[in-house]
């Protein structure tokens, strides 16, 4: 008997808010990945720990195959999410790749010691404080930038500059080295990964989405 045909469309992981739950179903894909299972025997051979399989076979498990549009920074972000064999030591700790550039580029997207997803270049760069964070800020970006009536991209040691008074953090991005604010009428992404895990200041962005109203600020 044939098999039934892998669905495209992807179920959000449970966790997101309203917003990147539509965003994942509605503009994701499920793309077919690798049963990383299978390489458990070779990686301890090679000196990897059990635990820390389980936290690469856990990723995969909850996004392994989930294909989003491009981020509006870091080189569009990952083409499809999707865990390989740890990196690191016990000493410095251990980090799980997330998925494969789309471009050739000076970094690769990582999973931290903590969990918390980021960029490794010349020095590691934790964006936000979990891959749900990551696609919180897709969705968020993906949303100002439809009901946004101005968007403006700020570079370089200007964003330093940046007047936040007024603002408060958006809690769901859990953004660490890059962040969200929300204003009046307004939002702000701040991207400081690439100035973090390049250490290079002049790569410093932020983009700001102005004339939103309450939808635009939130959408759900």
């Amino acid at each position: 008997m044939a098999s039934s045909p892998v669905s495209l469309i992807p179920a959000a992981p449970a966790g997101l808010t309203r917003r990147a739950k539509r965003f994942v179903e509605v503009e994701g894909l499920c793309v077919p990945q690798q049963d990383i299972e299978l390489h458990r025997k070779a990686w301890i051979e090679h000196g990897i720990p059990a635990a820390e399989i389980d936290r690469a076979v856990a990723f995969q498990e909850r996004w392994g195959g989930l294909a989003l549009p491009p981020a509006p920074f870091y080189e569009s972000g990952p083409r499809i999410l999707g865990a390989d064999v740890p990196e690191g030591s016990a000493a410095e700790g251990w980090w799980i790749p997330a998925g494969d550039c789309r471009v050739s580029m000076a970094y690769g997207f990582m999973i931290g010691p903590g969990g918390e997803f980021g960029i490794y270049g010349s020095r590691w760069a934790p964006l936000h404080a979990s891959t749900e964070g990551w696609v919180e800020s897709l969705a968020l970006a993906s949303h100002a930038r439809r009901w946004a009536k101005t968007i403006t991209r700020i570079t370089g040691r200007t964003v330093d500059s940046l007047d936040l008074e007024g603002y408060e953090p958006v809690p769901e991005v859990l953004g660490l080295t890059d962040t969200w604010w929300r204003g009046k009428d307004s939002l702000i992404a701040l991207y400081r990964g690439e100035a973090v895990g390049m250490d290079a200041p002049g790569c410093l962005e932020a983009h700001v989405y102005g004339g939103l109203d309450k939808w635009g600020l939130h959408g759900g």
